[in-house]
């Protein structure tokens, strides 16, 4: 991050044609020259513009309360925020600049994107564990409503014990920090989202100099009480609440812990504020645990389920529900139930390949990297199988100096409070064991803390035409990670065969297969096997 002194001294003044309010005349530069100020004063990044070395009034911009907008090559509108009297939020003022040339129009555009999204509080003033009052990177990319929800679950107790007897999860946490005392012992350490405490508790027993624990949500009062509760320990611990995008700490860490994975490793976007908190507060080459995260994924075939999901809807097919006719909502109901994220335990038997993994390096990737993450897929089928969708998981590497530790959530595993979780397709697609898989998932950040995702899978089809391999069988979905269906059972046996018809329940969907035309060497060649219905091993 940079500094506001450092800011100061760059793209912070610009010569302007003019400049005006909305319907008013504009304050020209014809006989004096219109300067436009960029400022940082205790923490509050403005713009402000002089005439004659006097301020102009009623044009002083808070840019953490306003959006500029290009009206064209020269002349732009900058829109601020203002209260009325119900102190209700309200973009109502205007301010029309103009510029001499277009490329002065570009680089203050980019100033005022700059100034608008740098942390402006480095470099200040601001005593140790308070924050600032400027918006932070994490107000403007999350909605005030969902922020609200995140903090008040993740304040309560219930929760956090919830968290503390996954004893997959937190004994990990526990064997990783204490067999790499080596790391810790007369370390600095910060804790990023610390919740009741609990890591900071660990690195204290391992020898750490100091723990900055850094807890937004009201659990920062639980914490405290905690720490108090263990004075040996907690001596060394100092618990500061607040976002690690806004506090302020007395010394750089050397070494950064933290929680922050969600449902396949991204949801709820806790790994951005780890990331920030690596960006303020870490020095360098200093060391995170975890520092690596990988998600798995391999298409599965699980007819139980597909068939449960599907029935969901089936209540949108009454004709008669007290004189309605309901069926007009049923296609709605259908793909809607099709739109969320499964979360469950499954049997590993059920994965139609092996997996392929995506990683993510903490110490390296940026914040921006994960607003929008693009995987392309390949597999290749080791049985045959009617395919229902994309299975995920996750796991954490902490690289510690002594002993290197995974916390993995795989099928198959001892089951962690994060699950596994499963994106299934409406429309399944058949493979023959060999028959090469391909797609993509792509997720998109949201500003309620989560991903949309868009998962397609693809295969070669058997049948007239696949000897010339330009033909492929295609499905897609769209799910919001947000609002998944919690299944949560623990993995059964699956005995079905795979080509054992659905439960009767189920009504045949009538959905088109979109086809795509291929180059011959973009399908695999395939040899189909004799026993086409293959059960899955």
């Amino acid at each position: 991050m940079e500094s506001s002194a450092v800011l100061k001294s760059k793209c912070s003044e610009f010569t302007l044609a003019a400049v005006s309010e909305l319907s008013s005349p504009p304050v020209s530069s014809s006989s004096t020259p219109v300067i436009a100020r960029f400022s940082a004063d205790r923490g509050v990044a403005e713009l402000q513009f002089f005439q004659d070395s006097n301020v102009i009034h009623g044009f002083h911009v808070n840019l953490a309360t306003s959006q500029l907008f290009k009206l064209g090559p020269v002349q732009s509108l900058c829109i601020s925020e203002s209260s009325d009297s119900n102190k209700e939020k309200l973009y109502s003022r205007g301010v029309t600049i103009q510029f001499r040339n277009e490329e002065e129009s570009r680089e203050f555009h980019s100033a005022f994107e700059q100034w608008q999204n740098e942390d402006v509080t480095q470099g200040t003033d601001l005593p140790n564990g308070t924050t600032s009052a400027v918006r932070s990177k994490f107000d403007n990319k999350i909605e005030p409503s969902s922020a609200k929800m995140y903090f008040h679950y993740y304040g309560q107790l219930l929760h956090q014990q919830n968290m503390l007897q996954d004893y997959v999860r937190t004994g990990t946490y526990y064997a990783a920090v204490i067999e790499n005392r080596i790391d810790f012992t007369g370390r600095v350490v910060v804790d990023v989202g610390a919740g009741s405490g609990i890591l900071s508790l660990f690195a204290a027993q391992a020898g750490a100099k100091h723990v900055y624990a850094v807890e937004a949500s009201e659990m920062a009062e639980y914490a405290r009480k905690l720490i108090a509760g263990n004075p040996t320990l907690g001596q060394r611990i100092t618990v500061i609440k607040g976002k690690v995008e806004e506090v302020e700490l007395p010394e750089k860490a050397d070494i950064l812990i933290s929680e922050p994975m969600g449902t396949l490793l991204v949801n709820e976007r806790m790994l951005e504020s780890y990331i920030i908190a690596r960006e303020r507060f870490l020095v360098p080459h200093g060391k995170m645990f975890p520092s690596i995260g990988r998600i798995h994924m391999a298409p599965f075939s699980d007819e139980y389920l597909f068939v449960e999901i599907a029935n969901k809807a089936l209540f949108w097919q009454q004709p008669n529900y007290y004189g309605v006719d309901l069926t007009p909502l049923y296609g709605s109901a259908f793909q809607g139930y099709f739109s969320q994220p499964v979360v469950d335990a499954f049997d590993p038997r059920l994965l139609v390949s092996p997996p392929m993994s995506h990683v993510i390096d903490f110490n390296e990737v940026k914040e921006e990297d994960l607003y929008e993450i693009d995987i392309p897929l390949k597999f290749v089928a080791s049985v045959g199988a009617r395919v229902h969708g994309l299975a995920c998981w996750f796991d954490v590497l902490f690289n510690g100096s002594s002993v290197q530790r995974w916390l993995t959530t795989a099928p198959g595993a001892p089951t962690t409070h994060w699950y596994q979780i499963r994106c299934v397709l409406s429309q399944p697609i058949y493979v023959m064991a060999g028959q090469e898989i391909t797609g993509q998932l792509h997720m998109v950040a949201h500003n309620a803390q989560s991903y949309t995702i868009y998962l397609t899978l693809s295969a070669k089809m058997w049948g007239p035409g696949a000897e010339q391999g330009v033909v492929l069988q295609t499905s897609s979905c769209k799910l919001d990670l947000k609002e998944p269906y919690y299944r949560m059972s623990q993995p059964q046996p699956y005995t079905m065969a795979q080509d054992q018809q659905p439960h009767q329940l189920l009504q045949v969907q009538d959905i088109p297969v979109h086809t795509v035309d291929l180059e011959e060497a973009e399908l695999l060649q395939q040899q189909p096997l004799e026993n086409s219905g293959a059960q899955l091993q």
